[in-house]
């Protein structure tokens, strides 16, 4: 088996830093692929945590001006992870969510801030780091798109380029004058085949338009992005590039998710012996301030509140839930409009509805391993992580047929396979209603529901098949590169 080299590329990791789907990717892939000969470094950001984190790592370069003022390159380790950590103060060390203020507004710099590190990545690329020059470089969503296009546009001798996109809702776009700051060439790079975007630029076209391969999270959203709906402007891009484009399902990190050994929940249990969920069960029900209910099907939401994950259909199906004696477990946060609907909906139902605005990583895994059912409504999700973690607990879920929960989640309606959950299709009110009565009776045949649980425990939702893949696709690129 042929070693090779990787640089990811990525503004977030777990258990590092956490903000969505991302951080977990880009911090479980790397540990997956050592067994298929690949060696992944990971460079990202030196926000505050990361550096309380990786105190005593090794420094590398530095610099007196980078991007406006000092940085340094750093080298270390966490939780198995072999990271390069870009430490530019005036860049990153900024408190709370990596992108917004604490108002909720985009840094207004962003477009900086991500530049630099897509810069230094380029030049890891290029060799600064001489114990460590990758075959590759594989960049994540937006923030990361740059790095394919400063290796395109310094020319010479260069790694191979991979960009994942996780969500073409999130698309870096910035005003045209910022190429030029961030050290682009102007002529060259502003052009409908490069950074430009509807008269200005965005990072996430210039990675999609310049690197040698793009991957999504799932088949399904792979195709789905090559239309005008779903590529979001992008759509014409990708069916030029469908040659080099795929979709690789995610998988979740199976230690971290294991109910088994989780010290998150409050009763452990394995999927020969799943009796201790109603036990889990009962305390998730304390939590939320629900009815104590064996016989009350409780549904969990894990999520943000947007219009995208569909909650505010939920909102809608809520009379079907209150009518057919179901409870509702949510935790996430957003849209202002949506979580004051939510508590207040909560407010008007006492014991039935519960709601808690925010993210929790604790509860999160209590609402896996007590909810009888776990709820994903989006009307687009490229693959989505939540279904995967409920499979692993013996939560059946119910999600809308779009990208990855089309792919992951088999309906048990759909002949010849082992059903593991429910599928609503079109996206709207009245199907969810109508999948959500279904669910309802299929809970009070438990030899049904047993079976649906027993098969969603069965499924593989590692990421030891799909990291397989990754490791397939760096090759193959390697090989047609003459490498």
């Amino acid at each position: 088996m042929t070693p090779v080299r990787v640089l990811a590329v990525a503004s977030e990791v777990y258990p590092i830093i956490k903000t969505g789907g991302l951080a977990d990717v880009a911090g479980a892939l790397p540990i997956a692929l050592k067994a298929h000969g690949v060696e992944m470094r990971t460079l990202m950001p030196g926000y505050p945590d990361v550096m309380r984190l990786l105190s005593g790592a090794d420094e590398i370069r530095s610099w007196p001006d980078y991007f406006g003022g000092p940085g340094r390159l750093l080298a270390g380790s966490r939780a198995g992870l072999d990271l390069f950590v870009l430490d530019v103060p005036h860049l990153y060390a900024r408190p709370g969510n990596p992108y917004v203020t604490s108002e909720g507004a985009d840094w207004p710099d962003n477009g900086v801030r991500f530049a630099a590190l897509s810069r230094v990545a380029a030049d890891i690329g290029h060799g600064l780091v001489a114990s460590f020059v990758p075959d590759l470089v594989h960049a994540h969503d937006w923030q990361a798109g740059l790095a394919p296009a400063y290796l395109h546009y310094d020319g010479g001798r260069r790694p191979g380029t991979v960009i994942t996109i996780h969500n073409m809702a999130y698309q870096g776009k910035f005003d045209r004058d910022l190429a030029n700051a961030v050290g682009l060439p102007w002529n060259a790079s502003f052009d409908v085949h490069g950074l430009e975007y509807f008269g200005g630029i965005s990072f996430l076209k210039a990675g999609l338009q310049l690197a040698d391969r793009i991957t999504t999270v799932s088949p399904t959203y792979a195709r789905e992005i090559q239309s005008d709906e779903g590529g979001m402007g992008l759509g014409g891009l990708l069916r030029e590039r469908a040659s080099v484009l795929s979709g690789i399902l995610n998988g979740i990190d199976i230690d971290v998710w294991n109910p088994q050994t989780d010290p998150h929940i409050a009763y452990r249990f394995g999927a020969q012996d799943l009796t201790f969920r109603a036990a889990n069960k009962a305390v998730l029900q304390q939590q939320f301030n629900l009815d104590s209910s064996d016989e009350s099907p409780l549904l969990g939401v894990i999520s943000r509140l947007s219009w995208q994950k569909g909650l505010d259909l939920l909102l809608e199906a809520i009379p079907t839930i209150l009518e057919h004696g179901m409870q509702l477990a949510l935790l996430g946060s957003g849209e202002r409009d949506l979580q004051d609907r939510f508590q207040a909906a909560a407010r008007a139902n006492p014991g039935r509805i519960g709601v808690l605005i925010g993210y929790d990583e604790i509860l999160a895994h209590l609402i896996q391993a007590g909810s009888d059912a776990l709820l994903v409504p989006s009307r687009f999700e490229p693959c989505g992580l939540t279904q995967l973690c409920a499979l692993r607990y013996g939560a059946v879920p119910i999600v809308s047929r779009v990208g990855g929960l089309e792919d992951t989640i088999v309906d048990i309606g759909e002949a010849g396979r082992d059903a593991t959950g429910f599928k609503f299709g079109p996206v709207t009110a009245d199907a969810l209603a109508g999948t959500l009565r279904k669910a309802k009776a299929a809970f009070h045949d438990k030899a049904t529901w047993r079976r649906l649980q027993r098969s969603g425990l069965a499924t593989d939702v590692s990421w030891r098949n799909r990291a397989g893949e990754y490791a397939a696709l760096y090759r193959s690129l390697m090989a047609a590169r003459g490498v």
